[in-house]
């Protein structure tokens, strides 16, 4: 079966794709931010985070043999000893928080000349706010939902023999029936006069005409 053989192979072999992940890898953990094209950046994720997994393994080990193990593994794929060395003594300690999510991508737009869609990769820094642990919206809601109905329940009873106890003057459905009465009565004062003075307007305009 054929599973998990899907590779960005870029228009290039497996040689020159090897070696031009290494330089963009090298790139990265030295710079931190690299900006090439977002084909290259995407497949460029998966490898520089497979690196960054063998930094977090090579500091929680306790044998010397297996940390160097770890470096030289790589080593290998990176083929640069100074960006491996940067990358596990110096920022390895931003990740051992994070169980993945190590870099970020951003979409720039097209490069004037041949028009290739252009990106920007760089690592997340470790006191992001994307990774602050927050609770739950929805769990959070419906506990909130929960609180207000058993509050609901403990004070109807109080409310409704206060509310048998003393009657309002209105009920809340009289008093839009009441402005609706007072809003009828205003129309039909208002028409009978707007009709009288268009009427007399066409008097006078009828008596002006005929003196001309």
């Amino acid at each position: 079966m054929r599973h998990n053989k899907r590779k960005h192979k870029l228009g290039v072999s497996g040689p020159h794709r090897a070696a031009m992940m290494g330089n963009l890898m090298t790139a990265l953990i030295t710079h931190g931010r690299i900006e090439t094209t977002i084909s290259k950046t995407r497949a460029l994720r998966p490898v520089i985070e497979k690196i960054i997994t063998l930094a977090k393994k090579a500091e929680k080990a306790n044998d010397a043999a297996r940390k160097l193990h770890y470096r030289r593994l790589a080593i290998a794929r990176v083929r640069d000893k100074k960006a491996v060395a940067k990358l596990f003594d110096e920022r390895v300690s931003e990740f051992t928080d994070r169980n993945g999510g190590y870099t970020r991508i951003y979409k720039l737009g097209q490069r004037i000349g041949d028009a290739a869609e252009m990106a920007l990769i760089e690592f997340v820094d470790g006191n992001d706010e994307g990774y602050s642990k927050k609770p739950k919206k929805k769990a959070v809601k419906k506990k909130a939902v929960k609180k207000a109905e058993e509050e609901t329940a403990t004070e109807e009873p109080a409310e409704e023999s206060s509310v048998a106890d003393v009657e309002p003057a209105e009920s809340l459905e009289e008093v839009p029936a009441k402005k609706a009465v007072k809003k009828a009565a205003k129309k039909a004062v208002k028409k009978p006069a707007k009709k009288a003075a268009k009427k007399a307007a066409k008097k006078a305009d009828n008596g002006e005409d005929k003196d001309a």
